[in-house]
């Protein structure tokens, strides 16, 4: 007997078929047991099953659970009152010369306890999950020094289950160099003592770095992929936000799990990302909150296909969004990715960013039982409905949350 069994709805598995790369199942069913999916399959195939729970639909659509897999969700303080000075006119230089911008978040984030980085990021893992996130990466990168970036990490694991949310946390070591700090003492502590710390205490999965001009080289991250990697670390990397650093072919030559932002992106990254298997996460909210127009080249990493993760990049400067729908949204409205695509790349695509696509991101028997039932009529209103507030019902594990 299994524990569950859902009824009278219709299942988009994201286990792609000829096509149908939603892999949908219309009157299904799908069967539940120790918090993982047994069974998957129209509802008549399903009849003579018995479950503990059976729990019935209305018709409903369901998908995985979302996967929102690139966030900054841990920081210090807000930067709203950076928003208002952009509106009155401000610009970037001008906020940093205030104080503002990422050297703000480092001063709040240094001096903020584990309790207070805790109940903060609580609040908006809880926005989150709400609007159907079931998987969430968290980075840190707000310390900028080693007993900082630990406590992010300590407050990132420790969000792990909160409402009902798996967190992946990530550890962003090179995420900006701070002031009065010798450059190459900066990277070979980062390298040379953050990453084996990390490491020992399991306190994340993956690494992370900025390339860029204002930020890191690819020879400084080639430094530290190698460190990430003689310490089990898995790899991503934010790439060709601003310009082309050639992050992307670095990240494709290294193996890295995905390559982020990529608005710059040129037709040897593509391709190098294709044959490597690295993700592209796009992440429209930053776009958006920076007024860019440099689009992302999505048609090209359709020619070349790479797979497209959609993400919030909830951050507090760039990127404030707390509705993975809206980036769903977003990325259909200002990137033109189709709902097809959007929907993907907050499943099946996400969950391959984070390394975890055998675990979450697709309903499969073996995967994880998370999924959210949405009460629409048709799969495209999820990238069509601007901040719709969320699914009728988010199942974590098997059980509502």
């Amino acid at each position: 007997m299994w524990d569950r069994l859902i009824t009278d709805c219709h299942v988009a598995t994201m286990v792609p078929a000829p096509g149908d790369p939603l892999g949908i199942i219309r009157n299904a069913a799908i069967g539940i047991d120790g918090g993982r999916i047994v069974r998957v399959a129209p509802r008549t195939e399903l009849a003579g099953f018995r479950a503990r729970e059976v729990t019935a639909l209305d018709g409903a659509w369901v998908t995985p659970g979302l996967v929102d897999c690139h966030t900054h969700l841990v920081f210090g303080g807000t930067r709203a009152d950076e928003h208002a000075m952009r509106r009155a006119g401000a610009t970037y230089e001008e906020i940093a010369q205030s104080g503002g911008g990422i050297v703000s978040t480092v001063g709040k984030t240094r001096a903020a306890s584990e309790d207070d980085l805790l109940a903060s990021a609580k609040r908006r893992l809880e926005a989150l999950g709400k609007g159907g996130v079931t998987t969430i990466e968290v980075k840190s990168g707000y310390g900028l020094d080693v007993e900082t970036e630990l406590k992010m990490l300590r407050v990132a694991k420790a969000l792990d289950g909160h409402a009902g949310v798996r967190v992946v946390p990530t550890l962003l070591a090179l995420h900006a160099l701070p002031k009065d700090v010798d450059r190459a003492e900066f990277v070979e502590r980062m390298t040379g003592e953050l990453i084996p710390k990390v490491a020992a205490e399991g306190l994340a999965t993956m690494v992370d770095a900025y390339c860029e001009r204002i930020a890191f080289t690819t020879a400084e991250i080639e430094k530290l992929f190698t460190a990430a990697r003689a310490n089990g670390l898995m790899l991503r990397l934010h790439a060709e936000q601003l310009s082309n650093s050639e992050g992307a072919a670095l990240a494709a030559k290294y193996k890295a799990l995905s390559a982020d932002h990529l608005e710059h992106l040129d037709a040897r990254g593509a391709k190098a990302m294709a044959e490597a298997g690295t993700v592209a996460v796009l992440l429209p909210g930053a776009f958006y909150a920076l007024k860019e127009e440099k689009l992302p080249p999505v048609e090209l990493l359709r020619d070349h296909g790479v797979p497209i993760a959609i993400a919030t990049d909830c951050n507090p400067g760039t990127s404030p969004l707390l509705n993975p729908q809206l980036a769903m949204n977003m990325a259909c409205t200002l990137f033109g990715l189709s709902p097809e695509e959007a929907i993907l790349g907050m499943t099946a695509n996400g969950a391959r960013a984070l390394g975890l696509g055998n675990t979450v991101g697709s309903l499969a028997p073996g995967r994880a039982a998370d999924l959210c039932a949405w009460g629409i009529e048709t799969l495209s209103e999820l990238g069509y409905w601007i901040g719709l507030p969320g699914p009728d019902r988010r199942i974590a594990a098997g059980r509502d949350v």
